[in-house]
């Protein structure tokens, strides 16, 4: 069966003719073709690269690639920022492959931040070099590279393929193997910059000052060529980053199809109580839609959970043995997969053998898929960067693509349905990183000392000093005449995870009928919410029940299952204060430190399909405890909400208060870069610490990762997004859309909608 991308105006036409699906579509956007710009090869280019390049069909380059190409060989820092599709590739491969050409001697590390991107890139410079006989070694060197090879790589490698992971626990603890690639280390290339941002791009930036150092200690000084998808401030996360001027390069010079972006808001199923059909049914229904008419689609889910679920039931509605499922191939993608199924899945989307795949924000960056005609974003993916990247993933060069996003019940999803403009017209967030946060320069000045021995006057990061006493009357640094040296066993590296608070995962294990075999992993703080005992796992369409999860060792046992419902855990938490900062004096807002301990306490049973509660369990796991920032909003007798606040019954006061906490943390992602889940809340009626109402969204990482300070700031922006929210929503009393649905658990019996809005109605 044929999957062609000139099905694709078909398919817009009979949308737009369709009122069932019309009347659901808040905006639809088309953005109209753009012509390439070209410029002809730079002058002095190596001729044996342009006649590589030529074989491949390339005879000129993008105005972008040749503006990159110019300020490199100036000298220039570069960091380019141009759409998905758009050939970033050869604004780096041009300028590495032309140094080495001109000097063998010359060596390049390639910085992804996954393993499908590294290899992926090595795929499209073998490519190049096998097209042109170039005399250039490209090698990949990660944590699935056999040990055999990681020696040739270290003397024999001209570019190194890795990722910040590799290159920190790797590479620079073993830098006085890689004497050769030091000494004429020239390029460093950092591919997807807006990833590196948060907490795992703090890690990164230190570990950036890790590598820099090494390199001078070899007399290297190499220069950084840095690509990214649309974001607000690229060139300042790139100078965060990499802490060194940076030219930036935006002008895009590669032809764009026609696009058409939709905003499809579900149908109300119960306008009393503004409960809509779910993202997971609406997304498989479009997704259905569109790969039966032979449109090669991508379907992007916000958790691990609904991308197996929307997967299963997409092949369950295909499901027909005479048809051989109507010759249509759909796969699930996530992280937690072993590298062999991730592999399969991404050939399979390129040779054609995969018509759909449902993914997590893992195929969000520029894994090489083939040609994807349509991108249904089941949700709102919690930064407008996100998703015009995820946008981005359909479409091609000259051809018509479509991308739907479809509105979950969530606050800040139907804010974006009532505010297009969001979404489609507003410029991208900011990135923001935060490399000295104590926690994270404490682990990164551990590798630091260890790699080398580090004088207490280096310019290393401010502050630094007071942590290397700190470390000294730990006893794992000795210092003497001004210079700290290692002087423990352990290998510090092997302890500090860049993506995580914990460094090591939970392994995954099969044990269906005697089997032992490993199926995935996952982070620890995730495992405990959703490996708990009794749990559903569900792996690429396989149900399994969790039989027992040992924390300590980092192991989970499951066996194959075949149950109607999925399970989710419930969170209890408790917040003490510790510090108060300050005060942000535009919002009244106090930023602070927090210690907050965690429990997960029970877990209930959803029934597949309907959706519907159908039973609880009991969960008995120990309680995580972390040290955080936090934004804290405190009802003081002179705040202009506290008078409200007072007015309400006592039994509502909690529910008002934690469900306007629930509100702010839903809308915040419209001005943050973040999604839900990066926030924390807590609400206490009377906090022993203020004792005073008060309600805290802090930052889910140990030390915090600058989101705090950011919602202090923008509160008030994002209180009157809420405010908008609980105004303009249809239903009656509370729903997903707004303050959350009504619960009669919390014993009280009144509308929580109305006083959330009675808190929101005063001046902030």
């Amino acid at each position: 069966m044929v999957f062609s991308m000139d099905m694709v105006e078909d398919l817009i036409r009979e949308l737009r003719d369709d009122p069932s699906f019309m009347s659901h579509v808040s905006h639809w956007k088309t953005i109209p073709p753009v012509p390439g710009e070209t410029v002809p090869f730079p002058d002095g280019i190596s001729p044996a690269l342009r006649d590589a390049l030529g074989n491949r069909g390339i005879e000129s380059l993008y105005a972008h690639q040749g503006q990159a190409f110019q300020l490199v060989r100036a000298g220039h820092n570069v960091v380019v920022v141009t759409p998905t599709a758009s050939g970033k590739t050869l604004t780096y491969n041009l300028p590495v492959m032309d140094g080495i050409l001109k000097d063998p001697d010359t060596r390049g590390l390639y910085l992804f931040p996954t393993k499908a991107l590294s290899q992926d890139q090595q795929a499209e410079l073998n490519e190049t070099i096998g097209e042109g006989g170039l005399p250039i070694a490209v090698m990949t060197y990660d944590g699935d590279t056999p040990q055999a090879i990681r020696s040739s790589a270290r003397t024999r490698g001209q570019i190194i393929v890795s990722n910040p992971d590799m290159l920190h626990t790797g590479i620079l603890p073993n830098h006085t193997r890689w004497v050769q690639f030091f000494q004429n280390l020239r390029y460093v290339v950092i591919d997807e910059l807006h990833v590196y941002r948060g907490i795992f791009g703090s890690h990164v930036t230190n570990v950036i000052r890790r590598l820099k150092r090494i390199a001078r200690f070899y007399g290297a000084d190499p220069q950084f060529i840095l690509c990214s998808a649309t974001i607000g401030n690229p060139g300042e996360l790139a100078r965060m980053v990499i802490e060194e001027p940076v030219t930036l390069v935006d002008r895009n010079g590669a032809p764009r199809g026609e696009k058409h972006l939709i905003l499809y808001n579900p149908p109300l199923v119960d306008p009393v109580q503004g409960i809509r059909q779910g993202v997971v049914h609406a997304s498989q229904s479009l997704a259905l839609r569109f790969l039966r008419r032979r449109i090669k689609t991508i379907v992007f889910s916000r958790s691990r959970q609904r991308t197996e679920l929307i997967a299963e039931y997409i092949r369950s509605d295909l499901e027909n043995r005479y048809t051989e499922n109507e010759r249509i191939t759909v796969e699930s993608y996530r992280g937690g997969y072993l590298p062999s199924e991730r592999r399969s899945i991404e050939r399979g989307l390129r040779d054609g053998s995969i018509h759909g795949v449902v993914s997590t924000n893992a195929l969000e960056l520029g894994v090489d898929i083939g040609g994807l005609d349509a991108a249904i974003l089941g949700g709102f993916p919690g930064t407008v960067a996100a998703g015009l990247q995820q946008a981005g993933r359909a479409g091609r060069r000259s051809s018509v693509s479509l991308a739907v996003m479809v509105a979950s019940s969530s606050p800040v999803d139907q804010y974006i349905v009532e505010h297009p403009e969001v979404f489609l017209e507003r410029n991208p967030e900011c990135a923001w990183v935060n490399p000295d946060n104590p926690y994270v320069l404490m682990d990164q000045l551990k590798c630091a000392v260890f790699e080398l021995p580090m004088r207490t006057d280096e310019a290393f990061a401010p502050g630094f000093d007071n942590l290397l006493a700190i470390l000294e009357e730990n006893g794992v640094v000795r210092i003497s005449r001004g210079t700290a040296h290692w002087s423990d066993q352990s290998y510090p590296a092997e302890q500090v995870s860049l993506r995580s608070a914990a460094s090591d995962n939970v392994v995954i294990v099969d044990t269906t009928q005697g089997a032992n075999r490993v199926i995935g992993e996952m982070d620890r703080p995730s495992a405990k919410e959703l490996l708990f005992r009794n749990a559903i796992y569900i792996h690429r369409g396989t149900q399994y029940v969790v039989t027992d999860l040992d924390i300590d060792n980092r192991q989970c046992l499951v066996q194959e299952s075949d149950v109607n419902y999925f399970t989710d855990s419930l969170v209890k938490i408790d917040l003490k204060v510790l510090t108060e900062d300050e005060v942000i004096h535009s919002t009244g807002v106090t930023v602070g430190d927090v210690l907050v301990r965690s429990v997960v306490a029970k877990f209930k049973k959803i029934r597949f399909s309907s959706h519907e509660n159908i039973g609880y369990g009991e969960i008995d796991l120990p309680e995580e405890e972390m040290h955080t920032r936090a934004a804290m909003v405190v009802l003081h007798r002179d705040h202009p909400a506290r008078a409200a606040f007072d007015e309400l019954p006592p039994a509502a006061r909690p529910v008002a208060l934690l469900r306007l906490a629930r509100l702010v943390r839903e809308v915040a992602p419209v001005f943050l870069m973040c999604t839900p889940q990066d926030l924390g809340i807590h609400a206490a009626t009377r906090d022993p610490h203020f004792e005073d109402p008060a309600f805290f969204v802090y930052d889910r990482y140990p030390g915090g990762s600058g989101l705090s300070e950011a919602a202090a700031a923008a509160l008030p922006l994002i209180l009157q997004a809420a405010r908008e929210r609980v105004d303009n929503c249809s239903c009656r009393n509370g729903c997903p859309s707004c303050v959350g649905p009504v619960d009669r658990s919390d014993g009280w019996a009144g509308n929580p909608r109305e006083v959330v809005r009675s808190l929101l109605a005063r001046q902030w």
